[in-house]
């Protein structure tokens, strides 16, 4: 049978435009901190309907970076800038993006203690073991259950880096990273692990993201470093992130902020994209960088964060340039 040139033209466009439909949807693939992944979730979710597919799996920061460096997912995601010796094995380079920024809890599970304001050495020396029970805090009465992360976590980096700062004894003994050698305290995987261990457990006291911290847990008032007590959430993550300097590559923490509505956990978080060999799917990574640091940061303090506001943001949004062919 005769093929008709015009039914070929027709059928050859169809398949075209078929084919760059499938491309436009095609799915970007990210993976790492557990911290913004509630915001990153609804920001996706979002984004879906205007095209722009993401798939991110929270498996921790460590893992993340792991992926990232390994080159099996778009982009990574991290509590932690990446390490100098990590971002040397990227041929493709690295765009690195502050995101969003949070507060990290002092979460606990105790119904007769309404409201338990920690110094920094109460908050040292439950991590070390050596306030036991909540008759030392003067907050009811029992033993002190501790819980920790178990996994790599920027989180952790985060919290004992503060843990650092607030304690030369903390410092010596223990340390910061993204995972260390716990003194007490059982391990949960993720902040929603961490979450479930609290939830399920009276008695119990850990730290995750601000955005995890739901009944039945409270969040602790913290002392920060004028001496006053604060708690987590927006005013506090505001003055503290105000006074981060971010270097060359948009890292940048202070484990103890000045100011006095400063939270002192403080921290950003981060995406990490590589600068070249994005091919097809450069224009759909930025739009959806864009969208975290458009639209999604009016609902970033609904969702527990802290939106981003003047430099930091600005060279953000400058940075997703950066992520090209």
């Amino acid at each position: 049978m005769a093929f008709h040139p015009k039914v070929f033209r027709i059928a050859l466009a169809s398949i075209m435009v078929a084919g760059s439909a499938a491309i436009a949807q095609q799915t970007i693939s990210g993976a790492g901190a557990t911290f913004p992944a509630p915001f990153y979730q609804a920001a996706f979710s979002d984004l879906a309907g205007k095209g722009v597919k993401v798939n991110y799996q929270s498996v921790g920061s460590g893992a993340g970076v792991r992926q990232f460096v390994a080159g099996t997912v778009d982009f990574g995601a991290t509590d932690e800038p990446i390490k100098s010796a990590e971002a040397a094995k990227i041929s493709r380079g690295v765009v690195q993006i502050p995101i969003v920024g949070g507060t990290i809890a002092v979460a606990y599970n105790k119904a007769d203690c309404l409201a338990l304001k920690l110094s920094q050495k109460q908050l040292v020396d439950i991590f070390l073991g050596k306030i036991t029970s909540w008759e030392e805090l003067k907050c009811g009465k029992g033993p002190l259950k501790v819980a920790h992360r178990s996994d790599g976590s920027g989180t952790t980096f985060a919290f004992t880096n503060s843990l650092s700062a607030f304690s030369p004894e903390w410092k010596s003994k223990v340390g910061e990273g993204k995972s260390v050698n716990w003194p007490v305290g059982v391990g949960g995987k993720g902040n929603e692990g961490v979450a479930g261990i609290l939830s399920n457990t009276p008695g119990s006291i850990g730290y995750l993201n601000q955005a995890f911290v739901k009944r039945p847990l409270k969040a602790a008032a913290l002392q920060n470093r004028a001496g006053k007590f604060v708690m987590p959430g927006l005013k506090g993550g505001s003055a503290a992130l105000n006074a981060i300097k971010l270097n060359a590559n948009l890292a940048g923490e202070d484990p103890n902020p000045p100011g006095l509505d400063s939270y002192p956990i403080s921290t950003l978080t981060w995406i990490l994209a590589y600068q070249k060999g994005n091919g097809a799917k450069t224009d759909e990574l930025r739009k959806a960088m864009n969208h975290l640091l458009g639209p999604a940061q009016t609902k970033a303090d609904d969702l527990g964060y802290v939106p981003l506001q003047g430099s930091i943001l600005s060279k953000a949004r400058a940075a997703v340039l950066k992520i090209g062919n």
